[in-house]
């Protein structure tokens, strides 16, 4: 699925990563080593290789772990989407075919005819794991892309727990489309149509 991957342009996050300045606070989350504090609350790692993504190399932030009461959450999540395959990806290709289905009419100019070719035009960015504090109050990973079809708001492809996609679209922030909505009913819909 992903051959044409290693033949697009080095991104900023695989360029060697420069060490942070003494002053900023670290700590070290398992699975992910030593991070440091953005000052905003998060900790983000060095560029990390990622098998679902096919090794490649991306920053991972982790949000609200000082205040959490149960880091061991984030830990398990983190192990999780690290060990996951590419082939965890092929559940969420309907959903994101449909999502360029629904843009299509925007960008007449891009033609995609199969699910398994939008990969060709997504560019995978930075990890966020997080706690889910409006709904199920479980860990999520959520992975923001830009895509040739929506520019402006992007591809944001969210798993559960770190295993299992649970929501694609646009990147709107929320974790599950019930969230991202203000609609309990949406807590299982992984793709909710334009």
């Amino acid at each position: 699925m992903f051959e044409w991957f290693k033949k697009r342009k080095t991104k900023p996050s695989d360029q060697p990563h420069s060490p942070r300045p003494s002053t900023v606070r670290h700590i070290d989350i398992p699975g992910l080593g030593t991070v440091w504090s953005d000052g905003r609350g998060s900790y983000v790692s060095a560029p990390i290789s990622v098998n679902v993504l096919s090794g490649e190399r991306c920053e991972i932030s982790v949000e609200g772990y000082d205040d959490d009461e149960n880091q061991e959450d984030f830990h398990v999540a983190i192990a999780n989407f690290l060990s996951i395959e590419p082939s965890v990806l092929d559940a969420a290709e309907p959903y994101i075919f449909q999502y360029y289905q629904d843009c299509s009419s925007y960008v007449p100019e891009l033609t995609i005819h199969l699910p398994s070719d939008v990969w060709r035009h997504i560019d995978f960015g930075d990890l966020t794991v997080s706690r889910d504090l409006f709904g199920d109050r479980g860990i999520y990973a959520s992975l923001a892309c830009g895509c040739d079809w929506e520019e402006e708001h992007g591809l944001q492809i969210v798993f559960r727990n770190g295993a299992e996609v649970n929501k694609v679209g646009p990147n709107d922030g929320g974790l599950a489309n019930s969230a991202a909505y203000a609609d309990p009913a949406l807590q299982d819909v992984v793709y909710r149509r334009l």
